[in-house]
């Protein structure tokens, strides 16, 4: 009797072990799908941390070009002033004279082009001026300071609106990166 007595109490505890177990079994289950997701989630935080970090590498490299731009644009408005004083200085007839196929281009009118067409097309004007007041200034009898450098005039005109458009590109493809992610 006491031998079934044994046996029966055996019987259920092995009833509750195999209960205990399946339960077992469920919450592992869980916990690894929990850890699948957290390493997921982990892989994904370091490839945001990995683009945040080429967006700063980013954001310094276009400061570093601003600031070159800034300088830039100081020296192209000192460069404006010495072009507007002598283009003050210089006789309006002798550029007219010299360029009349121009001033009947500018008495006809013609569309409105996009706004860096129409910045090509002022400073390619301007070059033209300038390039008309060279032989000019070479031939005053007093020496006009500054007169010798259109060419690093133009130079510098040149290098200021490719520095702008260089600045505008990387502008953009920041703001598209940055708002990509």
């Amino acid at each position: 009797m006491t031998g079934m007595i044994l046996d029966g109490v055996l019987m259920l505890l092995l009833v509750a072990a195999l209960g205990y177990g399946v339960r077992l079994e469920k919450k592992l289950t869980a916990l690894r799908a929990g850890q699948q997701a957290f390493a997921s989630a982990v892989t994904e935080l370091n490839a945001a941390a990995g683009r945040a970090e080429a967006a700063l590498a980013s954001l310094r490299a276009s400061g570093q070009e601003t600031d070159l731009l800034h300088d830039r644009i100081i020296k192209a408005r000192e460069v404006k002033a010495q072009l507007e004083a002598l283009i003050a200085r210089g006789p309006a007839s002798s550029a007219e004279s010299a360029h009349p196929a121009r001033a009947k281009l500018q008495a006809a009118p013609a569309p409105a082009p996009p706004v860096e067409d129409e910045r090509a097309l002022r400073m390619a004007a301007l070059a033209d001026r300038i390039q008309g007041m060279a032989p000019a200034a070479a031939r005053a009898p007093a020496p006009v300071p500054g007169g010798n450098n259109v060419a690093a005039i133009l130079g510098a005109l040149t290098a200021n609106q490719s520095a702008k458009q260089s600045i505008n590109l990387a502008r953009r493809s920041l703001d598209e990166d940055l708002f990509a992610a």
